[in-house]
């Protein structure tokens, strides 16, 4: 398979900065997710974390000092189960504390199931211009395998007016589910871009330590694809995407050109972001330094600490650049555009070790791009962990 020519993905790849809000509320928990999402059987007081949130932010912005927002991102949880009054807040929030220009990606993920059209269109008002639907499989058979709430006629409701009401659309699907063939999820993948998407978000189902899905796998009840089939559909994704305009921009992210995610780009090209809410991550330039920051993950638990002392942070950590080098490398070699050779040099404070960089251009799994880049092939795309590694040593 041969790799796209590379192309500035419309921003002169400039990291950016971003804020990440993270709603941590479900309505059901998925078998297979391990993200800091929570079930609460009574309503949520919306209200109370609102101010939980504009508190937080305050104490972020004492630390990111004066920024100019590329993009904000609305994750879960299901950040769809919000009234539009609170995402109205939590952006006005924003943009009392950081400078945030016209026109700014803002993103919020939703669920098919928590979609009403007054709800979207609330959403739009308050200055939504993104949605990012989890919709994750085109077939009911395999959304109730995935414990979805949600069913097929549902998703494309959901699509439907997504499209409808918003400037920008992306869905999820999760593929290498059980017994799934190459064709199935060929013909899986064209009817997704038949719906008008400009961008999806593919990932191979993975069996994580805490889920339901974990236990079922480990008692034998659950099979999934093994390695050399995650492979295939892996190498048949790309292929496919590729040939119907999307091809990917990142291992699991594809796009028509100029439709990319203004804000994981901002992660992947090791930009800065703020995190709000309870489980957020963020990353912070502090003079001449970065902290990686973390708040508590029980939303109660982080609810409790804002109220008393103005946010809920329990890491904050200065990264030396060793550390950041080594992150530089792992987030952008995920990047169809590569790593900025010169960026992770000034960091790491070397060049890359050139018996090892030469070993793994003449088996096929990196290349360079004229003197200034660094990326990973498509081979080298299916053992990335393996690359980044035998790279940062």
């Amino acid at each position: 398979m041969q790799m796209a020519p590379l192309s500035a993905i419309g921003d002169g790849m400039e990291p950016g900065f971003g804020v990440y809000v993270h709603w941590p509320f479900c309505a059901a928990k998925c078998p297979y997710c391990d993200f800091n999402s929570h079930v609460r059987h009574q309503p949520v007081d919306q209200p109370r974390f609102v101010a939980a949130f504009l508190r937080e932010m305050a104490s972020v912005r004492a630390m990111s000092g004066p920024r100019t927002v590329t993009s904000i991102f609305m994750g879960g949880g299901t950040p769809s189960l919000m009234d539009p009054q609170t995402v109205g807040a939590i952006l006005d929030g924003i943009a009392r504390h950081w400078h945030v220009p016209d026109g700014v990606e803002i993103t919020m993920e939703a669920n098919p199931s928590s979609v009403e059209a007054t709800r979207f269109r609330g959403y739009r008002e308050a200055g939504v211009n993104r949605v990012s639907l989890g919709v994750q499989a085109l077939n009911d058979r395999d959304l109730k395998f995935l414990g979805r709430l949600h069913n097929v006629e549902n998703a494309l409701k959901a699509v439907r007016l997504a499209r409808e009401i918003f400037p920008r659309m992306s869905f999820d699907l999760i593929y290498a589910r059980p017994n799934q063939t190459v064709e199935e999820w060929e013909r899986e993948l064209r009817e997704a871009v038949s719906y008008a998407v400009d961008h999806l978000s593919l990932y191979q189902l993975t069996i994580e330590e805490g889920t339901p899905f974990y236990g079922l796998h480990k008692a034998g009840k659950l099979v999934v694809p093994d390695g050399e089939q995650s492979a295939v559909l892996y190498e048949a994704t790309q292929e496919i995407t590729a040939a119907i305009g999307m091809p990917a921009y990142e291992v699991s992210n594809h796009a028509r050109p100029g439709a990319e995610s203004r804000h994981n780009l901002t992660y992947w090209r090791y930009g800065d972001y703020a995190g709000i809410g309870p489980g957020a991550h963020g990353r912070l330039a502090i003079g001449s330094g970065k902290i990686a920051t973390a708040t508590e993950r029980n939303p109660e638990a982080w609810l409790q600490l804002v109220e008393e002392r103005g946010e809920g942070m329990i890491e904050r950590d200065l990264l030396d650049f060793e550390a950041q080098a080594d992150e530089l490398l792992l987030m952008g070699l995920r990047l169809r555009e590569g790593v900025d050779l010169a960026r992770w040099q000034t960091l790491s404070g070397r060049d890359p070790d050139p018996a090892r960089e030469e070993f793994l251009i003449e088996h096929g799994f990196i290349e360079r791009i004229g003197n200034s880049r660094l990326r990973c092939t498509p081979a080298g795309m299916l053992i990335l962990d393996a690359v980044v590694a035998d790279l940062a040593c």
